[in-house]
């Protein structure tokens, strides 16, 4: 009864018009490839992307900032200090540069000296010696402190892919490997390579230290070795059966006993093509854990191949990437999932609003997986099940149940748990071709709607024992959905579906140039809406009205009548194509987006454009607004998706503060006057930045009795600030030649009491003064001329009054 009488009140309240969204965030690519590095606390994860290095916060996934180099060259390498004071980086532009990341500054830059980029480097335990590995075979030792190159170490082949200095630092020993398989022993004592081991057949990946006389390297021949330093020879070698990307070592300390870790021993985890973490016992080269993972497995490389994984001591974690640019945390004593960061989103085709409070946003990437973003924390979640990209997706009214589709002909039903966790519960196939539009029923979770490149329209029906069974959690695998009615809709691709908010009605939009409106029972056609000049990329439903959206490549959106089909209003003011249309403000404004990057807000019964908001860069294919209607998302092929806040009130309230704080300062400036207080009432009006304002005041002073003094005086006791603001004003009144007289007196003061040199220091003092010449010069020969006129006139008059007395003195005769 409450909500009835809430939402009878929300029904009764007046509708706002918004006029303004502002960008509260955004969720940007932050990682395109290349070795990430985590701070020694683990609060901080370093990224590189393209030609900056960026700096994200791993409790909330925020973007921190950004280390941008002055080139555009991407950077090759980059290598944080163990102490986290130093960051290097190496570019393309053969130039490596030396960071204070916290701030972020660069504190100096040098010259590579290698003769091709740095692929790799390493700081040796002290951090006052970095290790750079060069595409051009050879490595190069540099002193941190001294800044200088101490060692040039030839003898490599091809490009030196790894680096790292053995933990002792007393033995001076630096470990590489480069595209001859081989891991060379340096010496930097004499700067001679001491040892090769030899022994994998393809790229060795990583290096790790057991203790002072061990190590264990891993390769992409599928095998990791254990190698013993104090003989140079090979103790064990562990077949992994898949291209290994990284071994890390378990530390010795530590219950890893639900890894299968049951007896003392070295222990180590490799990550690699599979996509899974597997654990490994050396004694026995047997591995002892297999992590589970939500997909199936391939032998094969896939984009859930792992590309690195490091363990977090600081946070008793351990961190993997994928190729999809995927960074995941997990326990280090289970292998339970904690976090995941999505580093590159690439072409974002569809998002919404997802969760009871829209707490969190589905997002359709250039991608079979699904991504789910909890807003508050940036944790992402993947979710496996389309085997080719999905290009659409809607959501229920309740904001826990969704449906995708995707190019694989297949959608796919999917909720959200009580703890945030979402899972596939249905799945129905059918399609001809892949399926490109979707929509869900709108009272209730009873049916869903999608069209296909196929020309056709299937209406599949969701069973209420299956949305009971989701809801109660007892689905575990989907389960098969059928369609209840097909039928041919249009003869081109369909790009849009859209359900009415009664359930009675669904809505076709095509490449055909036309959009179809049709019966929710048996999908029978009701009508066509015809007058687009291109393919129609969007329709929408007024929640409120019986009225139909329509966006098109055409750059229009057209409003239609539901009863007689007719178009009732166009509007136009987009320069391309418009994808995605939207009703906000309960039905009286639309936002649309184009393939232009820019969105527009639109007044239905103004057909005005209120606002246009520019935040992408590339076509926006993803428009929502949430339930409370107050924030509406953005997604785009520019791999950005943006949240937008309304701010109309925000901005309706500064500007009525703004408007009252002016009336209370006119108030006040009027009082200063009265009361003759007339330097308080000169820095109050050039603190309301009004030339006229403050021209009223100079007046008002030079009315005075010995008004040039009393103006000198005031003049003379205003800050620098003020005098500089006085100034520019008093350029704007010389160029009129009623205000000249304040203007000169004003300047006269200025120049009088002022130094040139103090002058000279004035912000804007070169423009005034050019901008005062010419005037003053055209006021002094218009005074000249009115000195000369008066003065023939006063002597015409003389010579007058002369004639006249004469006439009179002759007559008295």
């Amino acid at each position: 009864m409450a909500d009835a009488d809430t939402d009878g009140a929300a029904a009764v309240a007046p509708v706002r018009f918004k006029s303004n969204y502002a960008v509260t965030r955004k969720i940007e690519p932050f990682y395109k490839g290349g070795r990430i590095q985590i701070s020694r606390d683990g609060k901080f994860m370093f990224c590189p992307c393209g030609s900056k290095v960026n700096v994200i916060d791993v409790e909330t996934g925020a973007l921190l900032h950004s280390l941008h180099q002055d080139e555009e060259e991407d950077v090759t390498a980059f290598v944080l200090s163990p102490d986290d004071e130093v960051l290097v980086t190496g570019s393309r532009a053969l130039l490596l540069r030396q960071w204070h990341w916290r701030e972020p500054s660069c504190a100096r830059t040098w010259r590579a000296v290698h003769t091709a980029p740095v692929a790799t480097m390493a700081f040796d335990p002290t951090a006052t010696l970095l290790a750079t590995g060069g595409c051009d075979s050879t490595i190069k030792i540099w002193d941190m402190i001294k800044h200088y190159c101490t060692h040039n170490l030839k003898g490599s082949s091809g490009v030196v892919h790894l680096v790292k200095f053995h933990p002792d630092i007393s033995r001076l020993q630096l470990f590489s490997s480069s595209i001859d398989y081989k891991i060379r022993i340096w010496d930097l004592n004499s700067s001679k390579c001491v040892a090769v081991l030899d022994g994998h057949f393809s790229a060795v990946t990583s290096l790790a230290f057991a203790d002072g006389n061990t190590l264990l390297s891993s390769g992409r021949d599928k095998i990791c070795m254990v190698w013993d330093l104090d003989t140079r020879q090979s103790k064990r070698t562990v077949p992994v059966y898949e291209t290994v990307e990284a071994a890390v070592l378990l530390p010795e300390e530590g219950d890893f006993s639900q890894l299968g870790v049951k007896k003392q021993g070295l222990h180590f985890v490799t990550a690699g093509s599979k996509g899974i973490l597997r654990v490994w016992d050396v004694a026995t080269a047997a591995c002892v854990h297999t992590q589970p993972v939500p997909f199936v497995l391939r032998e094969e490389p896939s984009e859930r191949s792992l590309s690195q994984c490091q363990f977090v001591p600081a946070r008793n974690e351990i961190l993997t990437v994928s190729m999809e640019h995927n960074i995941v945390f997990y326990d280090a004593q289970t292998l339970q999932l904690r976090k995941q960061l999505a580093g590159y989103n690439e072409e974002v085709l569809d998002v919404k609003f997802l969760g009871p409070g829209d707490s969190h946003i589905v997002v359709a990437t250039n991608s079979p997986q699904l991504k789910v973003f909890e807003l508050a924390t940036s944790h992402c979640q993947i979710l496996y099940g389309h085997t080719e990209t999905i290009l659409a997706l809607d959501v229920f009214r309740k904001g826990l149940m969704f449906v995708t589709c995707a190019k694989d002909r297949s959608i796919r039903v999917w909720r959200m748990g009580r703890a945030g966790r979402v899972t596939c519960v249905a799945q129905g196939l059918g399609h001809a071709h892949g399926v490109g539009a979707v929509a869900c029923s709108r009272l209730k979770e009873s049916f869903v709607v999608t069209s296909s490149q196929d020309c056709t329209i299937k209406i599949w029906n969701i069973p209420e024992s299956l949305t009971s069974k989701a809801k109660a959690a007892l689905i575990s695998s989907p389960e098969p959905l059928h369609a209840r009615v097909t039928e041919r809709g249009h003869d081109k691709d369909i790009n849009s579906v859209a359900v009415s908010p009664n359930d009675k009605l669904l809505a076709t939009g095509s490449q055909d140039r036309l959009a179809k409106l049709w019966s929710c029972s048996d999908c029978s056609l009701l009508g066509v809406f015809s007058g687009h000049k291109r393919g129609v990329w969007c329709v929408q439903f007024s929640p409120v009205d019986q009225v139909l959206a329509t966006s098109s490549a055409d750059g229009t959106l057209k409003l239609w009548g539901l009863r007689d089909f007719s178009c009732l209003k166009t509007f136009e003011g987009h320069d391309a194509s418009v994808l995605k249309t939207i009703f906000v403000s309960r039905g009286a404004q639309l936002l649309s987006s184009g393939s232009d990057g820019l969105l527009k807000l639109w007044t239905i019964k103004t057909n005005e454009c209120v606002k246009t908001l520019d935040g992408h860069e590339d076509k926006i294919w993803g428009l929502h607004a949430n339930k409370k209607d107050d924030m509406v998302v953005t997604a785009s092929s520019d791999s950005c998706i943006t949240l937008w806040q309304d701010v109309t009130e925000i901005e309706e309230k500064e500007a009525q503060a703004k408007q009252e704080e002016q009336i209370m300062k006119e108030q006040e400036l009027s009082n200063l006057l009265h009361e003759k207080r007339y330097l308080k009432a000169l820095g109050l009006a050039i603190s309301l930045d009004r030339p006229h304002t403050v021209l009223t005041v100079v007046k008002a002073i030079l009315k005075e009795p010995e008004g040039r003094r009393r103006l000198e005086e005031n003049i003379v006791r205003l800050r620098k600030d003020q005098k500089e603001a006085v100034l520019a004003f008093l350029v704007t009144w010389n160029t009129n030649s009623r205000n000249c007289h304040e203007a000169q007196a004003v300047m006269e003061t200025l120049l009088k009491h002022e130094a040139p040199d103090n002058l000279l220091q004035f912000s804007g003092i070169k423009s005034a003064v050019e901008s005062l010449l010419p005037y003053t010069e055209r006021h002094f020969q218009r005074l000249s001329r009115l000195l000369q006129a008066s003065t023939f006139i006063e002597f015409m008059w003389q010579n007058m009054r002369l004639a006249d007395v004469a006439q009179q003195d002759q007559g008295t005769l």
